[in-house]
């Protein structure tokens, strides 16, 4: 898409949108890394807010998701928590109830946000304290998105369906073409897929509760507010969770879809520039340690530990392999899905879970 054509698409949803503002700048603010246009919007009165074009994937399902965000921060309306997620703007129809704006021409869509208050960022490399203080946040973040969960309507995808879908677009004799592979790794592929839902069916997944989660927890999406002494004088946890926007990889499923981000995020490693989607951060010791706090705030099952494999498994798949081209730019996504054929996948039959079950047990 030109610059003109999103200039087009913002004014246009903009002036649909209704609000009395006018928009007289605009910043470019989209991810070098990402096929997503997200852009800033200066306004008349001096304000700011955010909006995302997209013109790859489906539309329904971007409204779907935004209905869902939103009925989620006014759920969370008189928890700690209701301020933490950037407000999606909405809009009364004739009189009805505000529902979230979403504008769409048939070509692109848009949606606009609310500026998200900034506080501090994590470092690129977390201690022992702020990681297993991320995770006993998260888990409090997750206590009170399990407390809604039966008030958010269901969606119109999931897991499974994403991966059916995927098995097949990976049994089409199209599918090295379509993918840029050889068919060696399309067969890595299409196994993978096939096991992963074998195993949705053996666990009896679709009675497992789901909740509204973010996934892509990465030390560039939310910030924190600072807690180094407390009113005595004494220390304290090092911060709270603050606040949090990008919400590209939002599903209602298992909490536990959440967890290999913040394993990256809890990682030696930490965030970094250049990167991969090894399954090795699931092992390290400072994650073991990242689920024993978060296991003490909102308890973990043996069966819940025994799924981080496949929620990594479906991850790789489904955002790496079937969204890859819709999240990566074209160099980026052909790497990561070569990788996820040669290294990534195979590597899960090696994680030994032991650390993690003995974190829960203790």
């Amino acid at each position: 898409m030109s610059h003109a054509e999103y200039r087009h698409a913002l004014d246009a949803a903009w002036s649909d949108f209704g609000d009395g503002r006018s928009i007289i700048g605009i910043d470019d603010t989209s991810p070098n890394v990402s096929t997503n246009s997200v852009f800033r919007l200066h306004l008349s009165d001096g304000t700011r807010v955010f909006a995302k074009v997209s013109n790859y994937g489906s539309y329904f399902l971007f409204a779907e998701d935004h209905d869902r965000l939103f009925r989620c921060t006014q759920l969370i309306q008189g928890t700690r928590f209701e301020n933490f997620l950037a407000p999606v703007l909405a809009k009364s129809h004739e009189g009805s109830a505000q529902r979230p704006y979403t504008w769409y021409d048939g070509n692109l869509w848009v949606a606009f946000y609310g500026e998200a208050s900034k506080r501090n960022m994590l470092p690129p490399q977390l201690n022992r304290e702020q990681s297993t203080c991320l995770a006993r946040e998260i888990a409090q973040f997750h206590l009170v998105c399990d407390s809604i969960a039966s008030e958010i309507p269901t969606t119109s995808n999931s897991i499974k369906s994403d991966a059916i879908h995927l098995l097949d677009l990976l049994s089409s004799p199209f599918a090295p073409k379509n993918f840029s592979l050889p068919p060696e790794h399309i067969g890595v592929l299409h196994k993978h897929t096939h096991d992963f839902l074998i195993e949705l069916e053996n666990i009896r997944y679709d009675s497992w509760k789901r909740i509204p989660i973010l996934v892509d927890w990465n030390l560039g999406n939310f910030s924190v507010n600072d807690h180094s002494v407390n009113q005595y004088g004494s220390s304290t946890q090092p911060f709270t969770l603050f606040s949090r926007w990008d919400y590209d990889w939002f599903r209602v499923e298992s909490r536990l879809l959440d967890f290999y981000f913040l394993s990256r995020v809890s990682s030696s490693t930490g965030d970094q520039t250049q990167w991969s989607y090894s399954p090795h951060t699931l092992v390290e010791p400072e994650f073991v340690e990242f689920i024993r706090a978060y296991h003490e705030v909102f308890p973990l099952t043996e069966s819940d530990i025994r799924f981080l494999p496949e929620a990594y498994r479906f991850f790789i798949l489904n955002y790496v392999v079937r969204e890859g081209a819709r999240f990566f730019r074209p160099d980026l996504c052909t790497k990561f899905r070569s990788n996820a054929a040669r290294s990534y996948l195979p590597a899960i039959d090696r994680l030994d879970l032991t650390p993690l079950l003995r974190a829960i047990s203790s």
